[in-house]
């Protein structure tokens, strides 16, 4: 077993699975916190590296793409001190850094772990039921139901719509982002059959957020739904289209037709008749196919 403990958490390694468990000094975010320890199974992952630095050192894990609700849910956009799956790593500490990373690498090669996506979460998400307060809103989750809510900041007509409840089967995606610089945050619920452009602030499924220090939270809600909707793999498969039936080819040169030839184009103009009244074929197939068969008789 391979083991690193630091002040930033301690991740562990048994050839199986990796433990990361964040640690309990005031620099680690409040996300990390409440996501507590998180057991990512060596299928999940897709590499890890080592970045050596002058005052500290960083160990990061890369995961497979569609392995992990989180990671989905907020787009890659979780900043550096509310990332699970970095560690900063103290410069007495780097050489045992360097061997975990060896150790990890040689399980993914011995199991030979491909390094594509997937098509099914292997992380199950934050557990619930869960409730945030950020920005103009409150977002609660209980697995089935999300529950909006407003509070004094919230913009007029969105707050007169009064709190808003969404179940999980009426949604189609959830997004959280942080706020950048002037631009503001967002969890935002894409709701079936009702998808707007409205900015956050007018948009009652979303919740606006301004930077402040308990957005990060909000990235839970938006993991725990994603891990009960559809993978993506799943959703951005188009359906295959029904294959349409069998037209007869064109005629060829007008000839004489045989007898056992004149029986079998009766009993097509019989198939296609049955075809057209089950629906099959549209009137104006039928009548093409029909005058095609007749033209050979």
């Amino acid at each position: 077993m391979a083991e690193i403990l630091q002040k930033d958490g301690t991740w562990a390694f048994d050839g199986d699975a990796l433990r990361l468990t964040p640690g309990r000094d005031k620099s680690v975010s409040l996300l990390r916190q409440a996501l507590g320890e998180l057991v990512v199974p060596l299928g999940a992952l897709a590499g890890i590296s080592f970045e050596q630095g002058k005052r500290a050192g960083r160990l990061r894990l890369r995961l497979r793409d569609g392995a992990d609700p989180l990671l989905h849910a907020t787009g890659g956009r979780l900043t550096e001190p509310h990332d699970p799956y970095q560690l900063i790593v103290e410069p007495d500490r780097h050489g045992v850094a360097e061997y975990f990373t060896d150790e990890v690498r040689g399980a993914l090669l011995l199991d030979q772990v491909p390094a594509g996506p997937v098509t099914e979460f292997l992380l199950s998400g934050p557990s619930v039921p869960l409730s945030v307060s950020a920005g103009d809103g409150t977002a609660s989750f209980d697995g089935e139901r999300v529950r909006l809510e407003w509070n004094w900041k919230t913009e007029d007509a969105k707050a007169a719509a009064g709190a808003r409840t969404l179940a999980v089967t009426d949604i189609a995606a959830v997004e959280w982002q942080p706020a950048v610089g002037l631009e503001n945050g967002h969890l935002r619920f894409t709701v079936k059959d009702a998808a707007t452009e409205a900015p956050p602030k007018y948009d009652p499924n979303a919740v606006e957020l301004w930077g402040f220090k308990k957005d990060p939270l909000m990235a839970l809600v938006a993991a725990a739904v994603q891990a009960r909707l559809p993978h993506p793999s799943k959703a951005a498969a188009p359906e295959p289209e029904p294959p349409r039936p069998q037209l007869p080819e064109p005629p060829g040169p007008a000839g004489p037709a045989r007898e056992d030839d004149h029986d079998a184009l009766l009993r097509r103009l019989r198939e296609l008749g049955d075809l057209h009244r089950a629906g099959v074929l549209t009137d104006e197939e039928f009548a093409l196919a029909k005058q095609a068969v007749l033209k050979r008789m």
